[in-house]
C-alpha cells in the first residue's frame, strides 16, 4: 500500500520564494562573502599565513571546486525526483575513464561527449534498478560505486594495456589538447597591484576577485552559468516543478496526470550525465590522463554539499566552494603551516555560528558550535603546525564540522529514498 497522499509543502510551488525573497538570497550570499572575506583576513593577519586570500590560492579552489559543483548538481536532479544518489562516485569515475578516451581519440571536446555517454550510462544503470525494479536506492548506489571501478579496470586492461605513451590496466594515454581559457588581463592587473600591497581587508578582496578573472577555464565558467540555469530549470519551468512534485509526493502527482516513472528516470540520467562531467574536468583540466582513484572520494564529498546545500543548487555549489577551498589549502600548504592558519579560520567561524545560534534562541546548535568551536582555539593555541599525516584528510574534516554546525535547518524532499509503482495509490 502506498502512504496517504500527504500535502505539499506550502512552498512547493515558489521553494526559494517570490521575487523579494530572490533578492534577499543574493544579499544573503553577498553578504556570505563579505563575512568570509573578512574572516579570511583577520586570519592571515594573526597568522601571517598570506596564502590564505591570495589569487593563486582562488584559482586553484576554482579548478578543485568544479567536480564537487558538478556532481553535487548532478545529486540535486535525482534527490528532487525522490531518487537517492550515493552513486554519484561511480558515476565519476565512468565519466573520467570514458573522458580520457573520448580525450585521447579526439581530443578534449570529444573527451567531453564520451565523460557525458559514461556518466548517462551509470545514470541510467541507477535509474533501472530503483525505478524499473525498484531496488533499494543505497543498495544500488553503493553497486554502482563498487561496479565502475572494476569495470574501468577491465576497460583500461582491454584498451589501454599495449597503447603505449605510459598507458597501463591504470593509466590512460595522455589527452589531446586542452581546453581554452579566459584572462581579463586589464582588471586582473589591477587587482594584482592592489592585491601586492596587503592592505587589510582591499588586498584580500582584490586577491580573491583577481582569482575570478584569471586563467578561468570553459567548464570554470560552465558551472558559474550552470547553477543559476538550475535553479531557473527547477523553480521556473513547467519541467522543474513536475520533477520537484514526482520528489515531494509521486502518488499525488500521478493523481493529476504527471509521468512519474518517466520524469524520475529521467532526472537520474541527467544526474550521471553531470556527475560524469565532474569526470571529465578531473582528466582533461585537472590532470592529463585517467588513472585508478582519481576521483578520491569527490562524489561523497558532493553528496555531502548537495545535503549541506539543503537541496537548492546556488547553496550547494557554495558548500562545494567551501570544500574546494579546504583541500587547496591542503594542496598549496604542503607543510601543514596553511592548513593550521585554517584551523583559526574554522575557530572564528564556528564561535560566531555559536553566537548567531544563541541570539536566535538554538540553543543546542549553538552548544554544538561552541563546544567545535572551543576544540578548535584549543588545537590552534596549543599547536604551531599540523603533521603531514593529518593534511590528505583536511577536506573531510571540513565537511564534518560543517555538518555539525550549520546553522540552517535541512529540509529534504517529503518522498526521497519512497519506492513508487505505477498506480499503487489508486
Amino acid at each position: 500500500m502506498a502512504p496517504p497522499i500527504r500535502d505539499l509543502p506550502e512552498d512547493m510551488l515558489e521553494p526559494e520564494g517570490p521575487r523579494s525573497r530572490t533578492l534577499s538570497t543574493v544579499a544573503r550570499w553577498a553578504l556570505f562573502a563579505l563575512a568570509g572575506t573578512f574572516i579570511m583576513s583577520v586570519t592571515r593577519v594573526m597568522s601571517g599565513a598570506t596564502d590564505l586570500t591570495s589569487s593563486g590560492l582562488v584559482v586553484e579552489t576554482l579548478r578543485l571546486t568544479v567536480p564537487f559543483a558538478l556532481a553535487a548538481l548532478g545529486g540535486l536532479f535525482a534527490e528532487r525526483a525522490g531518487v537517492v544518489n550515493i552513486g554519484l562516485e561511480g558515476m565519476m569515475i565512468m565519466g573520467t575513464w570514458f573522458g580520457a578516451y573520448g580525450g585521447w581519440q579526439w581530443g578534449v571536446w570529444g573527451g567531453l561527449a564520451f565523460g557525458m555517454l559514461g556518466g548517462a550510462l551509470g545514470g541510467g544503470l541507477h535509474a533501472t534498478a530503483t525505478v524499473i525494479f525498484k531496488v533499494d536506492h543505497i543498495i544500488s548506489g553503493v553497486a554502482i560505486n563498487l561496479l565502475a571501478p572494476g569495470l574501468a579496470r577491465y576497460l583500461s586492461a582491454a584498451v589501454y594495456a599495449n597503447a603505449g605513451s605510459g598507458a597501463g590496466v591504470r593509466q590512460s594515454p595522455p589527452v589531446k589538447g586542452d581546453f581554452p581559457t579566459i584572462t581579463i588581463t586589464p582588471l586582473s592587473n589591477a587587482l594584482g597591484t592592489i592585491e601586492d600591497h596587503h592592505w587589510f581587508f582591499i588586498s584580500d578582496a582584490a586577491g580573491m576577485a583577481r582569482g575570478l578573472v584569471t586563467g578561468l577555464s570553459l567548464f570554470t565558467l560552465l558551472v558559474i552559468v550552470l547553477a543559476p540555469a538550475v535553479w531557473w530549470l527547477l523553480w521556473r519551468t513547467t519541467f522543474g516543478l513536475r520533477l520537484r512534485s514526482v520528489g515531494e509526493n509521486p502518488w499525488a502527482a500521478e493523481s493529476v496526470g504527471i509521468k512519474v516513472m518517466r520524469t524520475k528516470f529521467v532526472a537520474v540520467v541527467i544526474s550521471g550525465v553531470l556527475a560524469g562531467l565532474a569526470g571529465v574536468f578531473i582528466v582533461t583540466v585537472t590532470t592529463s590522463t585517467y588513472s585508478e582513484g582519481q576521483t578520491g572520494g569527490r562524489g561523497y564529498i558532493a553528496l555531502a554539499a548537495l545535503i549541506f546545500g539543503n537541496w537548492r543548487p546556488v547553496s550547494a555549489v557554495g558548500a562545494a566552494t567551501l570544500f574546494g577551498y579546504s583541500d587547496a589549502v591542503r594542496l598549496r600548504g604542503a607543510n601543514g603551516v596553511a592548513v593550521h592558519a585554517f584551523l583559526l579560520t574554522g575557530a572564528i567561524a564556528t564561535t560566531l555560528i555559536a553566537i548567531i545560534a544563541a541570539v536566535q534562541g538554538r540553543w543546542k546548535s549553538a552548544a554544538l558550535s561552541g563546544s567545535v568551536s572551543a576544540v578548535l582555539w584549543i588545537w590552534y593555541l596549543s599547536t604551531d603546525s599540523l603533521p603531514k599525516e593529518f593534511l590528505p584528510y583536511t577536506p573531510y574534516i571540513v565537511t564534518l564540522v560543517v555538518a555539525a554546525t550549520a546553522l540552517r535547518k535541512l529540509r529534504m524532499p517529503q518522498a526521497l529514498g519512497a519506492i513508487f509503482t505505477k498506480g499503487e495509490a489508486q
